[in-house]
């Protein structure tokens, strides 16, 4: 199995090196930069164009990185054109319409996660893409962990059976990400914790178990500590408010799968638990378990993992062999070859995964809107 650890690479030839790639990236926050870093390492690609609204960090961007044309409005940047392929890091409202226009213009779009603010502008997005012909991808970073891969390998080896239960969750204390800003408005964010982080947690558990179909959800949301200026901490928030405390600070569902399975799902920003915020999965199969912990998630490149099973009535559980991943740098670099493959790879990129993650995620909401189990 790939862990996503750095490939050696041989100097090309001419005749061996790719096609030039250029690309640009809109946003120039934490997660732009990551896609910022992630090209710049990559033969073959060449950043021309960043755009961002913040002057200082666009110019100190463009000089660090050597971009000629740098753009205080997304707008300006797809005008000016001479691009192939672009990341879109920037809050959620602004995904779709930014990827559309893209799309339309013939650009391959990365987009950060959610896809959208829900599935209706996700749906869109994907249209795009396929009525273009053109990659649409969304970075879930963090199945690209060296953990996770390696439960996954050992869960698609068969050493866990078949599985039946699993949780996975994403919990803070204080870690609403600045209290007041956009991430707090659904009409900006489309949610709190369970479309931020929650859908992280959605998207890696599903991955390991092997993407079962989801046929009913029921959920439920709670806002107790953010209306009251509480659960931001220093690193995550500035107190400064432009926008009412309007999504929760908590959810939780639990979603019935195809074949009898079930999966619990937790996202918090701010619960009064321990300190270090937590990154989990937990997972029964028939044959087996497995306990994934990452504290002070999601920083450390290795959480603790353990395989409990047995042999001839005995224990034999057993920690597995973990490599840190690659996160955004394997996003990118997979990004960056399925655009390279062509139109037969094209079709194959559009987006459509995680238009899936969002109806999954809409649909909890509607169920914690209306106290009832909605079924997809």
């Amino acid at each position: 199995m790939n862990n996503e650890q750095p490939i050696a690479r041989q100097a090309l030839t001419p005749a061996d090196k790719p096609q030039e790639l250029r690309v640009g990236v809109v946003g120039i926050g934490w997660a732009g930069q990551q896609h910022l870093k992630a090209y710049s390492e990559l033969d073959g690609v060449r950043i021309v164009s960043v755009a961002g609204m913040e002057q200082e960090l666009r110019d100190s961007l463009q000089l660090e990185y050597s971009i000629p044309n740098a753009f205080a409005g997304w707008n300006d940047m797809l005008d000016h054109g001479g691009l192939d392929a672009i990341s879109v890091a920037v809050p959620t409202f602004l995904h779709a319409p930014i990827a559309i226009a893209a799309l339309e213009r013939g650009i391959h779009v990365l987009s950060e996660k959610p896809i959208a603010r829900n599935a209706v502008e996700g749906l869109a997005m994907v249209d795009a893409a396929r009525k273009a012909g053109r990659v649409l991808d969304v970075a879930f970073n963090h199945r690209r962990r060296g953990d996770i891969q390696a439960l996954k390998e050992v869960i698609d080896d068969g050493g866990l059976g078949r599985p039946y239960y699993a949780k996975a969750s994403w919990l803070r204390r204080s870690g609403i990400p600045t209290l007041g800003s956009w991430f707090t408005n659904p009409e900006l964010a489309g949610g709190g914790p369970l479309a931020d982080i929650g859908v992280h947690a959605l998207d890696y558990a599903l991955h390991l178990l092997g993407e079962p179909k989801v046929v009913a959800v029921s959920a439920a949301t709670h806002s107790e500590l953010g209306p009251q200026g509480r659960g931001g901490g220093s690193r995550y928030s500035a107190q400064a408010t432009s926008h009412a405390f309007e999504v929760e600070d908590f959810a939780s569902a639990f979603l019935r799968l195809e074949g009898g399975g079930t999966l619990l799902i937790e996202a918090g920003w701010a619960t009064y638990r321990e300190t270090d915020d937590l990154l989990d999965f937990t997972v029964y199969g028939t044959d087996g378990g497995a306990e994934l912990k990452v504290h002070g998630a999601p920083f450390p490149p290795v959480g603790q993992l353990r395989v409990f099973t047995d042999k001839e009535g005995e224990s034999a559980d057993y920690v597995p062999t973990v490599l840190p991943g690659r996160a955004h740098d394997a996003v990118v670099e997979d990004f960056v070859t399925a655009v390279r493959g062509g139109e037969t790879v094209w079709a194959g990129h559009d987006g459509s995964l995680a238009l899936y993650r969002a109806q999954i995620i809409d649909a909890c909401y509607q169920s914690a809107l209306e106290q009832r189990e909605v079924r997809l």
